[in-house]
């Protein structure tokens, strides 16, 4: 899925597509109109951050073994 949204980020960033057509993708429903899908390296999650507005718990502490 992230490199399908990628391949859809990357080819509006480039101007081949508008904006609008991240929306018609999605609604879509059909990985097939996203055109290119990204390849695999060099992809990966650093961070997840959520606002503040979504009052999300903290985490727990990391559980140690040893």
């Amino acid at each position: 899925m992230v490199r399908n949204l990628v391949g859809v980020l990357t080819a509006i960033g480039a101007g081949d597509q508008p904006e609008e057509w991240a929306i018609e993708v999605l609604l879509g429903r059909s990985r097939s109109r996203g055109g290119v899908t990204a390849p695999a390296c060099g992809l990966y999650l650093t961070a997840v951050e959520y606002p503040a507005q979504m009052a999300l718990p903290e985490p727990p502490e990391p559980i140690r073994f040893w």
